[in-house]
């Protein structure tokens, strides 16, 4: 079961990232941000009795449990801003396998603390760091239609790419305390529902400071946002509910298959291309994501 949950996780993921995408490319990155977050936590809250009920958020259990999912709120928040903001100015098919290589990291973090690493496993870290290099090179390729122009915005590859590098590092820590501390304190539901509103708070916070607009998207853009809301809060839900019945590595390696499912969405709906070399570094990262499953 865990397994499945994995693989609804990745499919969910994949495509809320085609839909953010087009939302950030409307309304921006924070205001996709704030309005995804708020629309997955109505959801969620009105689906709360239904997943189980509210844990040990409301039963007296003290301030852990809060502390525990406001820091996994935090590090959702940054990781998910820098990964809009790779979609808004980067190619979709090159920066979400970037994105999607955060189980490096969270696999080594879960070795540091207790978990084996087989020989499967630390080659699968080594594809996947390789493939990571060879996407990041972001090669210019004809007839592209998502072109990057490098004569007009030279920084443009560079920023996507980096984004999304951050964004990867946020994320591999994050679900490694979800699946150490947070899911099995708080449960699967009580700790997606923290998390979108903590991310809810933060990003209205960073907004209020920079000055940026918090204009309620048009009646056009609802469709995007509810889009995203609804698929990336889903996704969580699984794979919380993944990590209670699977290690947290396997569950994690599976649902960063998102990547794989990004880009075939984004191959269809966009058409973008991809160089020869970014391809040999995409099929590396999802060997490396496979053997790491094993």
């Amino acid at each position: 079961m865990g397994i499945l949950l994995g693989i609804a996780t990745a499919l969910c993921w994949g495509s809320a990232d085609l839909f953010a995408r087009y939302a950030t490319r409307k309304i921006g990155t924070f205001r996709t941000m704030l309005y995804m977050q708020l629309c997955g936590f109505c959801l969620l809250t009105l689906v709360m009795r239904q997943l189980g009920g509210w844990g040990h958020l409301f039963d007296g259990s003290g301030w852990r449990p809060w502390a525990w999912g406001i820091a996994a709120g935090l590090l959702n928040t940054t990781s998910t801003l820098a990964l809009y903001r790779s979609f808004e100015i980067g190619k979709l098919s090159i920066v979400a396998p970037i994105s999607s290589s955060y189980p490096v990291l969270t696999i080594g973090l879960s070795a540091l603390t207790g978990e084996r690493l087989n020989s499967a496993r630390l080659m699968g870290l080594l594809l996947t760091i390789t493939g990571v290099i060879l996407v990041a090179r972001g090669e210019h390729v004809r007839n592209d239609a998502n072109p990057i122009d490098g004569g007009t915005r030279p920084a443009k590859k560079r920023l996507g790419v980096g984004w999304a590098l951050f964004s990867a590092t946020g994320f591999g820590v994050m679900f490694w305390l979800l699946g150490l501390r947070v899911v099995p304190l708080l449960g699967s539901g009580p700790s997606v529902w923290v998390i979108r509103l903590t991310s809810v708070a933060a990003t209205a916070a960073v907004m209020l400071a920079i000055g940026a607009s918090r204009a309620a998207p048009l009646r056009r853009d609802v469709p995007w946002i509810f889009g995203v809301g609804l698929l990336d809060t889903s996704a969580y839900v699984f794979n919380n509910l993944g990590m209670m019945r699977e290690q947290t590595s396997v569950v994690s390696v599976l649902a960063s298959l998102y990547g794989a499912v990004t880009v075939g969405l984004a191959a269809i709906f966009l058409r973008e291309s991809v160089s020869r070399t970014q391809w040999l570094g995409i099929s590396a990262i999802f060997v490396g994501i496979m053997l790491i499953s094993r």
